[in-house]
């Protein structure tokens, strides 16, 4: 007998506390902010109504709204990760609706880049770049000045034009692009950087997979779109006029941004990429440079060999 009262005595305690942390919950859901600012916009719900929908409330309040406590998608703190809760009211009933959040489409949106290159190379090191780890270095202080201004004119407006980085091996340049990729970021700008030796050898396989169109067509149409160490490829002529110059073209045309990097300076890239293995193409190779100084402005970048 004894146990069966201990345990209604408990119930009934427990029960006690029931009602009054039940109380304290109302409270401080209906005294959150944002639970104030929305039954402000709705006088029209009764008490009835809003003690029916506490727990949608609830869950409301308890969750990340558009990123604002989440630094990334793998740190999202909601319960469905990547998606932030809307209240809305319809039919005079609370509802609680998830839409996707700026993490998850950025993520969603870099997966589907992924897909469509995934044997690109670029090392680790470079993927996790950033405007801070730029040491300042007065060699470089003009390319870190032309770089500074892409990204403030970016968070109103991407440019029309990137930057085309020359300069000796070992001075930053593939740093530079980085940087640039990671700080896009933050204002919902996806870029793409290619490693240009790789990039060859992709688009020799995409000809085996029938992807070939689907890859130069996402190229075409990236945010940002970066080629890392141009000039150091062998290259065909196809691949010049037909792929690279295609690129270019629609970019030009579209008013997109490119960014370059390259052991050349304007001049010495085009003699290089007029010589192929079909032979030299002096007007080729001038018309594939008039398309690079449209999308982008040649930034001499001088220093230290950081790779010693």
């Amino acid at each position: 007998m004894k146990p069966i009262q201990s345990s209604l005595k408990m119930w009934m305690e427990d029960n006690t506390n029931f009602k009054e942390n039940y109380t304290k919950i109302k409270q401080e859901i209906l005294n959150n902010p944002e639970v104030k600012d929305f039954l402000s916009r709705h006088e029209e719900l009764t008490a009835k109504v809003i003690d029916k929908n506490l727990i949608k409330l609830h869950e409301y309040t308890n969750q990340s709204k558009q990123c604002q406590q989440c630094t990334s998608l793998q740190n999202c703190k909601n319960m469905l990760k990547g998606y932030s809760p809307i209240l809305y009211v319809e039919n005079n009933e609370i509802h609680l609706s998830y839409e996707k959040c700026p993490n998850r489409m950025m993520y969603e949106k870099q997966e589907e880049q992924q897909k469509l290159i995934e044997s690109l190379y670029v090392p680790k090191e470079i993927l996790e770049a950033s405007m801070g780890g730029i040491d300042g270095d007065p060699k470089r202080g003009a390319a870190v000045r032309e770089l500074v201004k892409f990204v403030e004119s970016a968070k109103t407006k991407i440019p029309q034009k990137g930057i085309y980085f020359s300069g000796p091996f070992g001075v930053g340049k593939t740093y530079f692009l980085g940087a640039l990729a990671n700080e896009l970021k933050n204002y919902q700008i996806s870029s793409m950087i290619i490693y240009m030796p790789e990039f060859v050898r992709e688009i020799r396989s995409s000809l085996k997979d029938d992807t070939l169109n689907e890859k130069v067509d996402f190229f075409k149409k990236a945010d940002v779109l970066m080629f890392d160490d141009i000039g150091a490829e062998m290259q065909s002529a196809w691949f010049r006029d037909e792929i690279l110059g295609s690129i270019l073209q629609y970019r030009m045309m579209e008013r997109l941004p490119v960014f370059f990097t390259s052991n050349y300076t304007l001049e010495q890239l085009e003699k290089q990429v007029a010589s192929t293995r079909d032979g030299i193409d002096e007007v080729k190779a001038g018309r594939l440079l008039e398309r690079i100084k449209q999308v982008s402005k040649e930034v001499p970048v001088y220093g230290e060999n950081r790779r010693h």
